[in-house]
């Protein structure tokens, strides 16, 4: 398995930025997923993008942050990135990092507040 750690959230006024990170300890395949999911309280948790550790096949994201978050990955820092713009009060909710390589894997998840 491998261990996610995220780092970046925080509160934001609504409109504004934030970019998470999420770093994976250990070598992860290059034919694994990596990405980003979130669960807003009372909620059910939900995919936000996802993508390839290599970027074959492009990023697939969730239609609620098409145009607003961008993700991106630094395999060499064995890093990726959710770069959030445009955040609303609807994106307030626990986002987690996501890996599936040798099974589910986890991050504890960060907490991104947006203020309206």
């Amino acid at each position: 398995q491998v261990q996610l750690v995220e780092s970046g959230g925080g509160l934001v006024q609504a409109g504004g930025s934030l970019r998470l990170s999420c770093t994976a300890s250990g070598s992860i395949s290059s034919r694994s997923l990596i990405g980003w999911y979130r669960q807003a309280s009372g909620k059910q948790r939900e995919l936000v993008a996802v993508s390839a550790w290599t970027g074959g096949g492009g990023v697939r994201y969730a239609d609620f942050v098409k145009g607003r978050f961008t993700f991106s990955r630094d395999n060499s820092k064995n890093t990726a990135y959710l770069q959030m713009s445009s955040l609303k009060p609807d994106d307030t909710a626990v986002y987690y990092c996501y890996s599936n390589w040798r099974g589910d894997n986890w991050g504890q998840g960060t907490q991104v507040t947006v203020s309206s």
